[in-house]
């Protein structure tokens, strides 16, 4: 059911170097038709909260530059829900602006914050755990993310451990981010462990008293400017304030400090699609474990993930457990296993060839 006094803040400024060259600085992942669905990351965000809030009740953190591609793809959103970072600043920040924003609007209201590039497969369960969570944040001063119980070892995500206590919703009792392979198999096998969905949901009374109280600095920047939001100085405050915010993100900000962290395991058939092996896990697999996008001809090649222009025809022979992906300007071929080295690449293309390529 939705409610008034429900807002969806969507996180939708990040680059995603990850899933280069496929996600590239001026069109970033999230408005990109990843799946082959018909829709971007960031309208297939948005349609998944249709039954948790008014449309209007909506908002959209993205960089001042993606302000075009928001406002192409989401027609339905109004200038005001779209608010743009100058430049990016990590989570807190960006939190934060969105917070004091929505608390001036809506002194009552319950946040849920989720990343625009995630994938969820299971939409229901996924409405369903939302509005638990949203009561839960209702009647508690209580900070709550979504643990999704792990389903193999992965480097790529960030793990929780909890104690056990209470049927879904447990107390957090420690935050670790993308551990070693011989960490995440522990993790995985303790069974106190969850992956850290990146989405939150609190009520804005109980992140406004945790800024505060953890990142003190923030919290003044943005309490100075109250009287500028919702306002036309708004962007123009917001420039300011944002060259005097740190870097920091809100798990190492607040979540990872606060004593009233709590986790709800869920199960939404959930992946971040941070990565390529990410997109591979839930890709659909031809008999010999391809995953394929693209007008492609395969001999003796096993389990690949290959995404490259329908434009093109590909030919290849004789790979096993490779990435081949082709975007614009850029093709990359590289093994599966040394997926973590495309930031490497990134940054070597950044030094070596320059602009048009990132």
């Amino acid at each position: 059911m939705r409610s008034k006094d429900t807002f969806v803040v969507i996180m939708a400024g990040g680059i995603g170097s990850r899933f280069w060259p496929f996600s590239r600085t001026n069109n970033p992942k999230q408005f990109h038709d990843v799946l082959g669905v018909g829709s971007s990351m960031l309208q297939m965000t948005v349609d998944r909260f249709q039954d948790i809030c008014p449309t209007e009740n909506i908002y959209v953190v993205t960089n001042t530059d993606y302000r075009e591609l928001v406002k192409e793809q989401l027609p339905a959103l109004q200038d005001h829900q779209i608010l743009c970072e100058p430049i990016g600043r990590n989570t807190a920040p960006a939190i934060a602006y969105a917070s004091y924003k929505i608390s001036q609007l809506n002194p009552h209201a319950t946040l849920v914050v989720a990343p625009a590039d995630h994938v969820i497969l299971k939409e229901e369960s996924f409405v369903r755990t939302i509005q638990e969570a949203v009561t839960a944040a209702e009647k508690e001063e209580i900070l709550l993310t979504l643990g999704i119980t792990p389903s193999r070892p992965d480097t790529g995500y960030g793990y929780i451990q909890f104690i056990e206590e209470g049927k879904h919703l447990k107390k957090v009792k420690t935050f670790t981010e993308k551990p070693n392979l011989e960490l995440a198999q522990m993790f995985v096998e303790s069974g106190d462990f969850v992956w850290n969905s990146g989405i939150f949901i609190w009520n804005v009374k109980s992140i406004l008293k945790a800024f505060r109280q953890y990142l003190g600095e923030i919290a003044e920047i943005f309490e100075e400017g109250l009287l500028y939001l919702n306002q036309p100085q708004e962007e123009q405050f917001i420039t300011r304030a944002y060259s005097h915010c740190r870097n920091i993100s809100i798990d190492y900000g607040i979540m990872e400090k606060a004593d009233n962290v709590f986790v709800m395991l869920s199960d939404f058939g959930w992946s971040d699609l941070g990565t390529w092996n990410s997109l591979y896990s839930i890709g659909n697999k031809d008999e010999a474990g391809n995953v394929i996008d693209g007008d492609v001809l395969l001999y003796d090649t096993q389990n690949c993930i290959i995404k490259t222009p329908q434009a093109r025809l590909v030919v290849i022979n004789g790979l096993e457990n490779f990435i081949v992906a082709e975007y614009d300007n850029v093709l990359m071929i590289c093994p599966k296993d040394e997926e973590q080295r495309v930031k490497d690449f990134v940054a070597d293309v950044k030094s070596k060839k320059g602009s048009g390529y990132y």
